[in-house]
């Protein structure tokens, strides 16, 4: 996401889950749960300003992302299985507040 002077890197781990094909219907192939549930993960992609446009992949986790963010010096942020709304909100506060220091904003 890009914050106008930062930008943010946001991941939800989800369950996939893969049902039979349906040859003749151009529709996706995968079903996936996001992690922890859907309430709790839509609540934290909310705070943290997620989009509506996102992208899928089964060829790279979580980790391989987190590094990538890091080299590119931009914030990662991730919803999984062990996400709590509470732990979320304190971390997206603490990130702004260390991303301020870093950067000479206050």
């Amino acid at each position: 996401m890009d914050g106008g002077n930062w930008f943010r890197m946001l991941l939800n781990d989800v369950h996939v889950t893969k049902f039979s094909d349906i040859p003749l219907l151009p529709v996706a192939s995968v079903l996936w749960k996001p992690m922890p549930d859907l309430k709790t993960g839509a609540a934290a992609w909310i705070l943290a300003g997620g989009a509506h446009h996102t992208g899928f992949s089964t060829a790279i986790n979580s980790e391989f992302l987190e590094d990538f963010a890091g080299m590119m010096g931009i914030e990662f942020v991730l919803i999984d299985d062990k996400c709590n709304l509470d732990a979320f909100r304190k971390e997206l506060r603490w990130n702004e507040i260390f991303y301020h220091l870093s950067n000479g904003i206050i």
